[in-house]
Order: C-alpha cells, then structure tokens, then sequence
C-alpha cells in the first residue's frame, strides 16, 4: 500500500447528497453565531486532541462561535466526569467530547441533556441515546482493515511474505471501555481471520497503556519482553504508539526488525520515522474532525433539526450527511431526529514521502 490518501478528501463526492435526502443550506438553518461549545478530550497534553482543538478554534472564528477546550491531564471517566459538570455549571450551550469511557460518563451526560445542553461526540463515541451527532472518523471495518494494511505493508517492505508466513502479532491501545479503538480492534480481527488466517495473536486479551505516555512506554517494553519473536505490533491509539516506538527505540530495534504501526498525528511519529523505527502510521485530519465537532454541536444547540439522510452546510469545509448510528456500531439504534453519525471520508497513510506535507 503506498503512503497515500485511502479516501477522497472533505470535499469528495462522497459528501454529497443522495437524491431523496433533504439539504439543510446555510442559509436555511438556523446561525450557529454566539454559541458556546465546550469541547472535551479525552487528555490533555496529547498531540492528537491539542491538534484537533487548534482546529476547532481557527474554525470557530470564522464561524463566529466560543468553544472552550476543558480536559485533564490524566484519562478517566471520573475526570471526564468532572470536566462534565464544569462545562454544565459554565452554562455552555453544548458539549462535544471525545468519551474516554462511554458508561462511566453516562449519567453526566444525561445530566447536562437534562440542563438543556446539546450533547455531541467526536473520535470516541458516547452510548447513543447519550449524545446528538457523532463526528465519526470511520467505520470500524475501514478503521480495522487500514491499520491492518500498514502493518502488512511494513512486514512486506522487511522482507516478510504476509498471506505465507506464520506471523506474530498484538494489539496495543488505551483500554478496553473505549468503544471507537475496540471496534477497530474487533473489524481488524475479522480482517486478518479472514485474510491472513496463518497470523497468531499471541496476546488475545489485548495490552492497555490506559492513555498514559509513561506507561505507554512501559507497557511498550513488556510486549517486548513478553515476545521476542514479535512480528507485529498493532497501536490503535495515538499514545500507545509513540510509547510502543519509544520502548523499540530504548530495545535497540528498528524498522527492519519490528513492525509497528497504528494510529497518531503525523508531528508525534516523524522524529520516529526519521530515526528508521517504522515504515508507516496512518490517521486523519484531526483539526477538521474537531471543528466539525464543534460546528455540529452548536448547530443543534442553536435550534437546528436533522434527521438520517439530511445534509448540514458547514461553512469552510463542505456539506456533512447525516448516517444511522449503525454504520458504527452494529444494532444501534438511531432516534427520528437529532441523533446519529457524520463521517469523515478522508484517511491519509504517512511515511517518509509525504510526513512532512502535513503539520498537526
């Protein structure tokens, strides 16, 4: 696979608007001018989130909006929690955030839905009943199969045959209550079950690093130590994977002797890349993903009604269809209005090529 887009960009046709779907144009809706949007990560400090919120505020002063980037500097639900009810006492107009545990902050949402505040989420999702829109940044099945395709990629580029040889892999991410990084994992098993049915995850429950940049490496080192003969190190998260390259790096391995890959901003993994300690990590544009967050909030907090199919107008990026809940998240259901998924369609795959073409 080579370092390119793997889907069109914001702009694509893959954004416009089916024949029978209703178009909410900018001049029809309702001004989204004034709101006030508290936008919650799941840490601070990440380059992932830091980059989404520098997004979201340029856009939001084109769009004339507030949003008020409220975290911790530590992940948990309890903290998310508490973010939660500084962004109710603020009287903010809505809340989009990234769940670090989507029923460990159940009951805050609902309590900031009870104050009137509109509820949305972006990069990991709440429950569904939870929350308005979700600014997704793919289903799990493309998620899934492109973290899957660079790490067969890379294992290519080392000299390794992957539909022949007995490889060894892992997984290594935040936890096991993030809903977006599990579904990825779960689309990715199926992928290789069905792909390369001569794989062997050695480690089938999984190594956490629980969003922790120290323990990131340290986890890092057990997988190491743990399995020597590691193939393959699968890091569906944007912490896991400069801990897991900097727990290579401190091991002496490189690219050529390891494979590792996952999900991170380009400016986090370059030093990495530079050094020769991967091929390839992929993601996607996560100063767009956080402004349309934001934007989608203050929509609906402004008055505006969608529903499955309908299209919203955003200004300066494009026109977002609105999907059912299910396309990422199988059997959820999707309430008649105000409720389901905006997809982003675009991924990007970096390596050496084309890193330094992006900064975030």
């Amino acid at each position: 696979m080579k370092a390119k887009k793997v889907l069109a960009s914001v702009l694509a046709a893959s954004m416009v608007l089916g024949a029978t779907a209703v178009t909410a144009s900018a001049e029809d809706a309702k001004s989204v001018e004034g709101m006030t949007v508290a936008f919650i990560p799941k840490v601070t400090g990440n380059a992932f989130f830091e980059s989404a919120n520098d997004g979201a505020q340029e856009y939001a002063e084109k769009w004339g909006i507030t949003v008020e980037y409220m975290g911790n500097a530590v992940a948990g639900a309890a903290e998310q929690v508490e973010v939660i009810h500084q962004a109710i006492n603020s009287g903010v107009d809505a809340i989009c955030i990234s769940t670090v545990d989507a029923a460990g902050v159940s009951d805050a949402l609902k309590e900031a839905t009870d104050a009137g505040i509109t509820v949305c989420t972006w990069d990991s999702d709440a429950n569904v009943e939870d929350r308005g829109l979700m600014v997704s940044q793919g289903t799990p099945e493309v998620l899934g199969k492109m973290l899957v395709d660079m790490g067969a990629d890379g294992l290519t580029k080392r000299g390794k045959d992957p539909a022949k040889d007995a490889i060894k892999y892992c997984w290594h991410y935040s936890q096991a209550t993030v809903t977006d990084q599990n579904s990825w994992q779960v689309a990715g098993e199926a992928y290789i079950k069905e792909t390369y049915p001569n794989w062997e995850n050695v480690a089938p429950d999984n190594y956490y690093s629980e969003q922790d940049s120290e323990k990131a490496v340290t986890v890092g080192a057990a997988v190491l130590s743990d399995h020597s003969d590691i193939d393959l190190i699968i890091c569906n998260d944007s912490t896991a994977l400069p801990g897991q390259l900097s727990a290579a790096q401190n091991a002496g391995l490189t690219k050529d002797d390891i494979t590792i890959t996952g999900f991170a901003s380009p400016n986090s993994i370059k030093d990495f890349c530079k050094a020769g300690t991967l091929y390839e990590w992929g993601l996607w544009d996560c100063k767009i993903q956080g402004a349309l967050g934001c934007y989608v909030a203050a929509y609906l907090a402004a008055g505006n009604e969608v529903a499955v199919g309908d299209t919203i107008s955003v200004p300066e990026i494009g026109d977002l269809t609105v999907e059912a809940n299910d396309c990422i998240s199988e059997g959820a259901e999707t309430a008649e209005k105000n409720n389901g998924v905006v997809l982003l369609p675009e991924r990007v795959v970096f390596d050496e090529s084309n890193m330094d073409d992006y900064n975030f």
